[in-house]
């Protein structure tokens, strides 16, 4: 398949620019992806969809301070600094812009939220292929404990900030209510919708809410670039898979009740394991780079929610696999669904509303 057949017009008035004024107030699709109904809700209503016995899989880790500014201790350019992967304590590779000034041994002294000299510096160590910048930090035992101090929320490009002000509200609404471990460079969105007590809500119509952690890098994030899908290369995430989590998945499929997926990182995950294991899941560890587009056989997932994602993006070709498993009709229901998705105003993106394919 071609990365351009999932391309689609969106109006930038309908990407969000800010989160609803309470979680669970986003609006909802819903997506048959048997008879190809389409129903128009609000995200509370997910509770009609659920039954007793699901598994609602979420994935919980936490972003982190992922931005950091720094000034080129000899030219005093500047530099954004992305902090992407901890190689070790003051190791990382890193995304910088403009990254072409920030050639092997250039220094920068990080900068604190008014603008002044922190204390640390960190100095460019390697260049992969990709353009990465591998970072040693100085000045502090772990940049890592200073992040909470020194680093900005990593918002997306397309959601934008005037200054630090405006930045204060998203540490906390740009976070799930279920956030840990830290690790994530961008939030699992469609875990945004849920207020704890909505998840008290669920729980108590017996639904049981499970957790995975699958670290959100640049599998999730990056443009494809290649022009056929079978072109493109996943980066590796991190990902942990509890002993109770897959004890509770594997019981479902045994007894036949449906495992909810909360975002495709959740999916990700659970297929990802899936695909190594006959169809089960074992506890433990590891990294994926698994990239499902259509056509893809699920093993683990019998409904997904999610948001709505950008053109050309790894997670379109994920929820159009997911909306006709096994075939490739998926991306014209979808496309067709994200159309009448722009008719009906949605807001897009990471701050914008859910749909749940069931």
């Amino acid at each position: 398949m071609q990365t351009a057949d999932f391309d689609f017009f969106l109006p930038p008035e309908l990407i969000a620019q800010t989160p609803a004024r309470e979680r669970d107030q986003s609006r909802l699709l819903v997506l048959n992806r048997n008879s190809g109904d389409v129903t128009h809700k609000n995200f509370r209503d997910l509770l009609d969809y659920l039954r007793a016995g699901d598994v609602l899989m979420l994935n919980n880790s936490a972003v982190i301070p992922a931005r950091l500014r720094g000034v080129n201790t000899r030219t005093g350019g500047r530099f954004e600094i992305l902090l992407l992967e901890e190689v070790a304590a003051n190791d990382w590779w890193a995304m910088l812009r403009p990254g072409k000034r920030a050639r092997v041994g250039t220094e920068m002294e990080i900068q604190n939220s008014a603008g002044a000299p922190a204390g640390e510096t960190a100095v460019v160590t390697g260049i992969n292929e990709e353009g990465h910048r591998r970072l040693r930090f100085s000045g502090a035992a772990n940049i890592r404990d200073r992040l909470d101090v020194l680093g900005e929320t990593p918002l997306p490009p397309y959601i934008t900030r005037a200054g630090a002000d405006e930045l204060a509200a998203d540490k906390s609404r740009y976070q799930t209510v279920y956030a840990f471990p830290p690790g994530s460079v961008a939030a699992p969105t469609a875990g945004l919708h849920f207020t704890a007590a909505l998840l008290d809500e669920i729980r108590a119509r017996g639904v049981l809410v499970s957790f995975v952690t699958l670290h959100v890098g640049l599998g999730t994030f990056a443009p494809v670039k290649a022009r056929t899908l079978a072109g493109h290369t996943m980066h590796e995430e991190r990902y942990e898979l509890a002993d109770e989590t897959a004890r509770t998945v594997n019981e479902a499929k045994r007894d036949g009740r449906r495992v909810i997926a909360v975002g495709t990182t959740a999916m990700r995950v659970l297929e990802s394991v899936a695909l190594q294991n006959g169809g089960r899941l074992i506890p433990g560890g590891g990294r994926t780079r698994i990239f499902i587009y259509p056509p893809f056989q699920f093993q683990i997932a019998d409904a997904l929610l999610t948001n709505f994602h950008l053109p050309r993006s790894t997670l379109l070709m994920l929820v159009s696999a997911f909306a006709a498993p096994c075939e490739t009709r998926g991306r014209e229901t979808v496309l067709a669904v994200y159309a009448e998705a722009v008719r009906e105003h949605y807001r897009f993106f990471s701050y914008g509303d859910a749909m749940l394919i069931i």
